[in-house]
Protein backbone atom coordinates (compact mmCIF):
# COMPACT_ATOMS: atom_id res chain seq x y z
CA UNK A 1 0.00 0.00 0.00
CA UNK A 2 1.56 3.38 -0.70
CA UNK A 3 0.86 6.71 0.52
CA UNK A 4 0.88 9.64 -1.39
CA UNK A 5 2.76 12.83 -0.13
CA UNK A 6 1.66 16.51 -0.89
CA UNK A 7 4.38 18.70 -0.90
CA UNK A 8 2.88 21.78 1.38
CA UNK A 9 4.54 25.48 1.66
CA UNK A 10 3.53 27.57 4.20
CA UNK A 11 3.82 31.40 3.65
CA UNK A 12 2.69 34.10 5.66
CA UNK A 13 1.31 37.40 4.52
CA UNK A 14 3.26 40.12 4.58
CA UNK A 15 0.98 43.88 6.00
CA UNK A 16 3.78 46.16 4.60
CA UNK A 17 3.34 45.01 1.29
CA UNK A 18 -1.30 43.85 1.12
CA UNK A 19 -3.73 45.82 1.01
CA UNK A 20 -7.24 45.24 2.19
CA UNK A 21 -9.75 47.87 1.00
CA UNK A 22 -13.58 48.51 0.79
CA UNK A 23 -15.64 50.35 -1.20
CA UNK A 24 -19.05 51.44 0.18
CA UNK A 25 -22.31 54.18 -1.56
CA UNK A 26 -22.79 57.36 0.40
CA UNK A 27 -25.59 59.16 -0.07
CA UNK A 28 -26.72 56.83 -2.90
CA UNK A 29 -24.38 58.75 -5.50
CA UNK A 30 -21.13 58.50 -4.44
CA UNK A 31 -18.21 55.91 -3.33
CA UNK A 32 -16.15 55.95 0.02
CA UNK A 33 -13.61 54.17 -0.23
CA UNK A 34 -11.45 52.97 2.39
CA UNK A 35 -8.93 50.44 3.80
CA UNK A 36 -7.41 48.76 6.64
CA UNK A 37 -4.07 48.95 7.50
CA UNK A 38 -3.33 46.02 9.40
CA UNK A 39 -3.76 42.46 8.31
CA UNK A 40 -2.85 39.12 9.33
CA UNK A 41 -2.58 35.49 8.60
CA UNK A 42 -0.77 32.17 7.20
CA UNK A 43 -2.03 30.30 3.67
CA UNK A 44 -0.67 26.38 3.69
CA UNK A 45 -0.52 26.18 -0.65
CA UNK A 46 -0.37 22.59 -1.87
CA UNK A 47 2.07 22.88 -4.41
CA UNK A 48 0.83 19.92 -6.46
CA UNK A 49 -2.80 20.85 -6.16
CA UNK A 50 -3.96 24.43 -4.96
CA UNK A 51 -7.28 23.46 -4.94
CA UNK A 52 -6.46 21.66 -2.15
CA UNK A 53 -4.77 24.76 -0.29
CA UNK A 54 -5.76 26.77 2.78
CA UNK A 55 -5.76 30.40 4.48
CA UNK A 56 -6.57 31.73 7.35
CA UNK A 57 -6.82 35.78 7.87
CA UNK A 58 -7.25 38.33 10.79
CA UNK A 59 -7.95 42.17 10.15
CA UNK A 60 -8.17 44.09 13.08
CA UNK A 61 -11.24 46.38 12.53
CA UNK A 62 -9.69 49.53 14.50
CA UNK A 63 -6.77 49.91 11.66
CA UNK A 64 -9.80 51.45 9.59
CA UNK A 65 -8.87 54.23 7.35
CA UNK A 66 -11.56 56.51 5.40
CA UNK A 67 -8.78 58.97 5.67
CA UNK A 68 -11.97 60.92 7.87
CA UNK A 69 -10.91 60.27 11.38
CA UNK A 70 -14.93 61.36 12.85
CA UNK A 71 -15.84 58.77 10.54
CA UNK A 72 -13.47 56.04 11.23
CA UNK A 73 -14.39 56.76 14.98
CA UNK A 74 -18.04 55.93 13.88
CA UNK A 75 -17.12 52.85 12.00
CA UNK A 76 -15.39 51.76 15.31
CA UNK A 77 -18.42 52.28 17.08
CA UNK A 78 -21.12 49.69 18.50
CA UNK A 79 -23.19 51.44 15.39
CA UNK A 80 -20.74 49.39 13.53
CA UNK A 81 -17.99 47.21 13.97
CA UNK A 82 -18.15 47.46 17.68
CA UNK A 83 -14.07 47.11 17.77
CA UNK A 84 -14.11 47.24 21.87
CA UNK A 85 -16.27 43.86 21.82
CA UNK A 86 -15.14 42.17 18.18
CA UNK A 87 -11.53 43.14 17.59
CA UNK A 88 -10.65 40.83 14.64
CA UNK A 89 -12.62 40.20 11.27
CA UNK A 90 -11.38 36.42 10.41
CA UNK A 91 -11.46 34.87 6.85
CA UNK A 92 -11.15 30.70 7.00
CA UNK A 93 -10.99 28.99 3.20
CA UNK A 94 -13.82 26.17 3.07
CA UNK A 95 -13.31 25.17 -0.41
CA UNK A 96 -11.00 26.24 -3.35
CA UNK A 97 -12.17 25.79 -7.12
CA UNK A 98 -10.40 26.36 -9.94
CA UNK A 99 -11.67 28.09 -12.91
CA UNK A 100 -8.70 29.05 -15.22
CA UNK A 101 -4.89 28.74 -15.29
CA UNK A 102 -4.29 31.58 -12.43
CA UNK A 103 -7.80 31.96 -11.42
CA UNK A 104 -9.64 30.28 -8.36
CA UNK A 105 -12.64 30.93 -6.75
CA UNK A 106 -12.44 30.60 -2.82
CA UNK A 107 -14.77 30.34 -0.29
CA UNK A 108 -14.89 30.54 2.94
CA UNK A 109 -16.28 32.02 6.43
CA UNK A 110 -15.88 35.66 6.85
CA UNK A 111 -16.60 36.89 10.20
CA UNK A 112 -17.51 40.05 11.28
CA UNK A 113 -18.59 41.68 14.56
CA UNK A 114 -19.64 37.88 15.93
CA UNK A 115 -21.60 37.07 12.76
CA UNK A 116 -19.83 34.45 9.95
CA UNK A 117 -21.42 33.92 6.38
CA UNK A 118 -19.92 32.23 3.59
CA UNK A 119 -18.16 34.48 1.27
CA UNK A 120 -16.68 33.59 -2.31
CA UNK A 121 -13.41 35.21 -3.21
CA UNK A 122 -12.62 35.48 -6.94
CA UNK A 123 -9.11 35.15 -6.91
CA UNK A 124 -5.68 35.61 -9.01
CA UNK A 125 -2.34 34.32 -7.98
CA UNK A 126 -0.56 37.14 -9.66
CA UNK A 127 2.82 35.17 -9.67
CA UNK A 128 5.87 34.34 -7.16
CA UNK A 129 9.19 36.34 -7.11
CA UNK A 130 12.43 36.41 -5.11
CA UNK A 131 13.47 39.55 -2.66
CA UNK A 132 16.59 41.00 -3.08
CA UNK A 133 16.80 39.54 0.31
CA UNK A 134 16.36 35.84 -1.14
CA UNK A 135 12.94 35.37 0.36
CA UNK A 136 10.64 34.33 -2.06
CA UNK A 137 7.15 35.70 -2.23
CA UNK A 138 3.86 34.95 -3.88
CA UNK A 139 1.25 37.72 -4.90
CA UNK A 140 -2.61 37.57 -5.30
CA UNK A 141 -5.68 39.49 -5.61
CA UNK A 142 -8.92 38.96 -5.14
CA UNK A 143 -12.73 40.43 -4.66
CA UNK A 144 -15.61 39.62 -3.33
CA UNK A 145 -18.82 41.91 -2.63
CA UNK A 146 -21.27 41.50 0.71
CA UNK A 147 -24.17 43.12 2.85
CA UNK A 148 -22.93 44.74 5.43
CA UNK A 149 -26.28 44.15 7.35
CA UNK A 150 -26.24 40.44 7.07
CA UNK A 151 -23.14 41.32 9.34
CA UNK A 152 -24.79 43.37 12.01
CA UNK A 153 -23.67 46.27 10.16
CA UNK A 154 -27.25 48.09 10.39
CA UNK A 155 -26.79 51.86 11.25
CA UNK A 156 -28.37 54.03 9.03
CA UNK A 157 -30.20 56.80 8.12
CA UNK A 158 -33.01 57.64 5.38
CA UNK A 159 -32.39 61.05 3.33
CA UNK A 160 -34.93 63.26 3.00
CA UNK A 161 -35.13 62.76 -0.64
CA UNK A 162 -35.61 59.31 -0.87
CA UNK A 163 -32.99 56.33 0.06
CA UNK A 164 -30.23 56.17 2.49
CA UNK A 165 -26.73 57.83 3.89
CA UNK A 166 -24.75 54.72 4.00
CA UNK A 167 -25.38 51.76 0.89
CA UNK A 168 -26.14 48.15 1.83
CA UNK A 169 -23.59 46.68 -0.96
CA UNK A 170 -19.63 46.56 0.08
CA UNK A 171 -16.89 45.83 -2.82
CA UNK A 172 -13.78 44.04 -0.91
CA UNK A 173 -10.23 43.94 -2.83
CA UNK A 174 -7.31 42.29 -1.68
CA UNK A 175 -3.58 43.13 -2.41
CA UNK A 176 -1.66 40.29 -1.03
CA UNK A 177 1.58 39.57 -1.01
CA UNK A 178 2.68 36.35 1.00
CA UNK A 179 6.42 35.38 2.33
CA UNK A 180 7.04 31.99 2.03
CA UNK A 181 8.24 30.38 5.77
CA UNK A 182 9.37 27.41 4.79
CA UNK A 183 12.40 26.92 2.23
Amino acid sequence: MSTATTKKTTWVIDPVHTTIEFAVKHMMVTTVRGRFGQVSGKIELDEEDLTRSSAEVTIPVASIDTREEQRDAHLRSADFFDADNHPNMTFRTKNIERVGDDQFRVTGDLTIRGVTHEVVLDTRIEGRAKKPTGEEVIGLTASTTINREDFGLKWNVALEAGGWLVGKEVRISLDVQAIRQDG
